[in-house]
């Protein structure tokens, strides 16, 4: 599709890894995980008592302390990387281009820990105790909100909320409303803080958690034949996008284009993927089409790679069928491999690991691959990262509820 041009110019990330992009980064080149035992809840009756948490973060760097007891950790987190994308983008919200700036972050599973507490209160202490601010902590459009509010961004507002592709629908519906003219600017990604009593009871009971709880920084295995489950992890990932004449006008420093953008539905199960990865098949075939690009042209793939065993086997299935031969050339790695599942922010933090891949020209690794398995074999970067020349990038994400989107981005080191 021919429109205008868009281009990442600031990135924001708390992950499990590091609370900053940089910290992140280094964690994924260094094959560092950040999956231990969970220590937000006591999860002794939990089969799975593993979760990959963030660690050492400080609200108060970010917001005023009265006002984040007015929001669910989904939001702090959200608020947060917003912030720092910002500020990394440089980018400023004048009251004369407020309108022209738009905010779009999701989030899967939304306040949870809000339910969860809200819940305790109405049961011991009855509905008159019950937070005036549970609604508005909890619903899911509420990163968005409180962005729009803290930075006067009264542009396209909206959020998406598509399960575990959440991050890169916001991604790619905030790139197209770019790229169509509604906005020149976008404050988009996911945020998810799901680590909590009833969400891990709930996946455990759907026998989609690993529970390798012996050997925790080991459970997080895509694409190896001892996978068992996923992990959970928490954080946010958020990116500026802007039209590329608006942020060179202003002299914004460009990290990395985005070039496509592709959706499908499964229209199969509630959380199964469809057989053989047809839906993730068309999904990519539709994002390389909207670039203008063919398989060969594709120097890096960020994989869903969650570490099941269905995902990861219909994905690898649905990668063959897209990129025929060159499947078995094209360098893939799971990044959840180190970052467990961010749910709805997965795919944000993964877009911007992407976007580092191109800049410095480096692949980041799928740690704890030990055992080949004969239907996973493509090449996923096993172990340790690898130096490569990236110049496109593509990252999938499949969702509960048959949702997948991929996006394309494009290296800006040769502009």
């Amino acid at each position: 599709m021919q429109g205008r041009r868009v281009v990442i110019t600031g990135m924001g990330a708390l992950t499990p890894v590091g609370n900053t992009v940089e910290e992140y980064w280094a964690s994924l080149v260094a094959g560092r995980g950040g999956v231990g035992m969970i220590t937000h809840f006591d999860a002794s009756n939990h089969s799975c008592k593993i979760a990959a948490e963030l660690k050492g973060f400080d609200v108060s760097r970010y917001i005023d302390p009265k006002e984040a007891r007015r929001m669910d950790p989904f939001v702090q987190y959200a608020v947060a990387a917003a912030k720092m994308a910002m500020e990394d983008s440089g980018l400023k919200i004048t009251p004369e281009k407020a309108a022209r700036v738009g905010v779009l972050v999701g989030s899967g599973i939304g306040g949870a820990h809000t339910w969860e507490a809200q819940h305790r209160v109405l049961l011991e202490k009855g509905p008159g105790r019950v937070s005036p601010f549970f609604v508005p902590m909890l619903i899911a459009n509420m990163g968005t909100g409180q962005i729009s509010i803290i930075f006067g961004a009264k542009g396209p507002n909206t959020t998406v909320v598509t399960a575990c592709t959440t991050g890169t629908n916001a991604i790619g519906d905030a790139f197209e409303i770019i790229r169509r003219g509604d906005a020149d600017a976008m404050i988009a990604g996911g945020a998810e803080a799901a680590i909590c009593p009833l969400s891990c009871a709930g996946f455990c009971n759907a026998q989609a958690f690993s529970t390798r709880n012996d050997e925790p920084e080991k459970a997080s295995r895509p694409f190896d034949a001892k996978r068992d489950g996923f992990v959970i992890g928490e954080g946010a990932g958020i990116v500026i996008l802007e039209e590329m004449d608006y942020a060179l006008a202003r002299g914004a420093k460009i990290r990395a284009e985005i070039i496509g953008y592709g959706m499908s539905g499964d229209a199969y199960h509630m959380t199964a993927p469809a057989p053989n990865g047809e839906g993730a098949a068309q999904c990519m075939q539709a994002a390389l089409n909207d670039a203008g690009i063919c398989p060969q042209d594709v120097s890096y793939i960020n994989a869903h790679g969650t570490s099941t065993e269905l995902n990861d086997k219909f994905e690898t299935m649905a990668i063959k069928a897209v990129f025929g031969d060159y499947a078995y050339k094209v360098p893939i790695s799971s990044t959840k491999s180190m970052t467990g599942h961010l749910l709805g922010a997965a795919g944000a933090i993964e877009a911007i690991a992407c976007a580092r891949a191109m800049e410095e020209d480096t692949i980041p690794p799928t740690i704890n691959y030990e055992f080949p398995d004969p239907e996973c074999d493509l090449d996923y970067v096993p172990n340790t990262a690898r130096r490569a020349e990236v110049n496109i990038a593509i990252s999938n994400s499949f969702g509960f509820g048959g949702h997948n989107a991929t996006i394309v981005l494009k290296t800006m080191k040769d502009r």
